[in-house]
């Protein structure tokens, strides 16, 4: 007879799933424009690479900083992570990048991880690019292409500030795959209405880029007639928002009521009172700092949650949103 022993299972100990943090090595700083660099990266450790949804990003550690960039591959296999990166000019973790980091570097990469994810079993795709939010959206393509499947891809940009253009016009070669480049609002608004009411049944689009041409994304979809659940975006920074009403939040572990004044986030309270919660952009882009709600009345200001989760009411990202007498399980 043989004895059966029991083992806790493994298969999901493998390297190739590790998302947490892990030392990385710069192979690669290539200059895309005067703003805008390339990073790649491999691990010390020569471990494998954790596999990615299309338009998923990575947390790098940068000086002080940890910032979120996207990553620019199809996600299959990698053996490397490549992001691109603007040089912002506030003095943050985007301008540390570009400083002080050279081939040969070591730094510390978190992820990867999904926020702006495909619809896998779609018809088609409407990619919509502008300015550096071309990274995540060349994923999407990069990845449609191998897959054999189709889309139409909107790249706004301003004469020299093009990240990654001959990559998306070398992917444009594939057929299914066509590219409408674009300069300026104008421009833009009627290229966008134009390819909106040209998409075939069963598309979902996906847009990057600044706030300005995102709300222009979101208005013609919604004049087009195109249901929310098939429109998608990433932000990369949010509108500022007014400071709120105060409030009170009561921890269902403990009893412990705290209260959030104007201008203050639950998070930022939280934090104050010992308690940690994952945290990144503060801006309600990332999706980092949420956490479940038990009770009470949730004012979302996010950009993250889908209307589907903002009606549940079991979840809010206490960096930007708000509320009356809410209970978090924390």
């Amino acid at each position: 007879m043989t004895a059966i022993v029991d083992r806790p299972a493994t298969a999901h100990l493998h390297a190739g799933y590790e998302t947490g943090p892990r030392e990385m090595r710069v192979v690669e700083v290539t200059a895309l424009t005067g703003q805008i660099t390339h990073f790649r990266f491999v691990p010390v450790d020569g471990a494998p690479l954790t596999p990615y949804q299309p338009g998923s990003h990575v947390i790098v550690g940068a000086g002080e900083h940890r910032n979120a960039y996207s990553l620019v591959d199809d996600g299959i296999l990698p053996t490397s992570y490549g992001i691109s990166v603007l040089r912002r000019g506030a003095g943050g973790g985007s301008d540390w990048l570009h400083d002080n980091i050279s081939r040969g570097d070591v730094v510390e990469v978190e992820g990867p991880r999904s926020m702006f994810g495909p619809v896998w079993n779609q018809r088609h795709a409407l990619l919509v690019a502008g300015g550096i939010g071309v990274t995540p959206i060349l994923s999407h393509a990069r990845a449609i292409a191998r897959r054999g499947g189709s889309a139409d891809i909107v790249y706004s940009y301003r004469a020299g500030h093009a990240a990654h253009l001959t990559e998306l016009r070398d992917l444009a070669e594939a057929p299914g795959i066509g590219l409408f480049e674009v300069s300026g609002p104008d421009d833009t608004r009627w290229v966008l209405a134009e390819r909106f009411g040209a998409q075939p049944l069963g598309t979902h689009a996906y847009a990057c880029g600044p706030a300005p041409m995102l709300e222009t994304y979101q208005e013609i979809a919604a004049t087009a007639g195109w249901p929310s659940p098939r429109v998608h975006l990433e932000r990369f920074t949010a509108p500022e928002q007014d400071p709120g009403e105060p409030f009170r939040a009561t921890v269902a572990s403990t009893g412990e009521v705290i209260d959030v004044p104007a201008g203050v986030s639950l998070l930022q309270r939280l934090l104050d009172h010992g308690r940690p919660v994952p945290n990144l952009c503060r801006q309600g882009v990332c999706g980092e700092c949420r956490i479940p709600v038990r009770g009470g009345t949730v004012q979302h200001r996010d950009f993250v949650l889908t209307d589907d989760e903002r009606a549940a009411g079991d979840s809010m990202l206490c960096c930007v949103s708000r509320g009356q007498d809410i209970e978090v399980d924390l």
